[in-house]
């Protein structure tokens, strides 16, 4: 079994971890082998300001637990069934609630042509769809300017169907493709809806029609990947609420006009990816590019909210023996934003309106399934206004 470790540090803090876990073991049924998987992370958060993705890192928590388990078939040679169940525990993050990440019918026709259906992941950049599999990474947590673990749950699938292939262009390499569409579906204890709620908004429902592709070009140049993403969504919640002061409306008004309902939805919501990573002997280098545009409508849709972030990092990785690895990035992310009648915020040296985010990492593999690593942040802004909506 594989313990795999997870943790986070924030603003010079550094922080340790203790081992993950990860297990493999195969049943035979109907004649069929079905291969199931599981992991387990644990990790001690420390902060020596502030507290990070809900959890009181200020005063140093084990509070940062994941868990899943798979199972895949291969009915046919063409035809192979998966899914996994996921449990974490990040703070208010998930709260030990089950879900389901995917589960799905995947039938591959040709290289060039596939279809899968159900509950999917989505392919958005180099990781998205990955982001799971812990042993490719050598970092506790991926970027958070472009992977952000509070809205995991919003990002990591869709309810509908891809389809996808491997094109072959002999000198030129190869080509991947992913075409996607589908339903998005947040749960209530996500980063954004908890957010809500900390304003007054409970929300009944948020999701909606997500669709998008992906296309990654491997290279004649061995050891080099470049691609891009492009993902559309048209999202709608509904809810109650009551005013704060954090809410910046005026609240007896709303209230007479809304009678306590409130209700959101994207007038133009889309992402924009560009990434490449590049590999040569033990060293593994990555970057990222992310652009999210999003204009809403808000509270009875008479409040109109703007945003758009922009987000990059750059990582380097180097394994120095079979038990050692070593990596690093630089993360950013900065937001503009524009509220209603409200002063626009498009300082992005506002600490509010910008997470900076310099980062070391140790990977220490004791055998194939268990590793420990020790990781630091040493964090600039906190990237959330008072009044968020980026």
């Amino acid at each position: 079994m594989r313990l795999t470790l997870q943790c986070i540090a924030g603003l010079a803090a550094i922080c340790i971890v203790p081992p993950l876990m990860h297990a493999q073991f195969n049943v035979s049924v109907g004649g069929r082998e079905v291969q199931f998987h599981s992991f387990i992370s644990e990790g001690y958060a420390y902060t020596n300001q502030n507290n990070y993705l809900t959890m009181k890192t200020s005063q140093g928590t084990l509070d940062m637990f994941d868990a899943g388990l798979n199972m895949s078939v291969l009915l046919t040679d063409k035809l192979r069934v998966s899914a996994q169940g996921y449990v974490r525990d990040f703070g208010r993050l998930g709260q030990w609630h089950p879900t389901l990440d995917y589960g799905y019918a995947d039938y591959r026709f040709k290289d060039w042509f596939g279809v899968r259906g159900g509950k999917v992941k989505t392919v958005l950049g180099l990781f998205n769809d990955i982001q799971d599999n812990e042993s490719l990474f050598t970092f506790t947590m991926l970027p958070q300017a472009v992977y952000p673990t509070d809205l995991r749950d919003a990002t990591i699938g869709h309810v509908g169907g891809d389809i996808y292939g491997n094109l072959l262009l002999k000198r030129a390499g190869s080509l991947s493709y992913t075409v996607y569409g589908g339903h998005r579906q947040d749960t209530r204890y996500g980063g954004y809806l908890l957010m809500l709620q900390d304003r007054g908004v409970n929300m009944n429902k948020y999701g909606g029609l997500q669709y998008g592709a992906d296309l990654k070009w491997t290279t004649p140049l061995k050891g080099l990947t470049i691609g891009a993403s492009h993902m559309r969504e048209e999202i709608n919640g509904s809810g109650t609420g009551t005013c704060s002061p954090a809410v910046p409306i005026d609240c007896k008004a709303w209230t007479a006009r809304t009678n306590g309902q409130y209700e959101e939805h994207s007038k133009k919501d889309q992402t924009n990816f560009g990434y490449g990573e590049y590999t040569f002997g033990n060293l593994r280098i990555d970057g990222e590019y992310r652009r999210y545009w999003r204009d809403q409508e808000v509270w009875d849709s008479s409040y109109e909210v703007r945003a758009d972030t922009r987000a990059w990092y750059v990582s380097g990785a180097y394994r120095f023996t079979k038990w050692l690895e070593l990596g690093s990035y630089y993360s950013r992310f900065s937001c503009m934003y524009i509220r209603g009648s409200l002063p626009p915020s498009f300082d992005t040296s506002l600490p509010a309106n910008h997470l900076y985010d310099k980062v070391i990492s140790a990977r220490f593999d004791v055998n194939r399934w268990w590793n420990f690593k020790i990781e630091g942040h040493f964090m600039d802004g906190w990237g959330v206004s008072p009044r968020p909506t980026c």
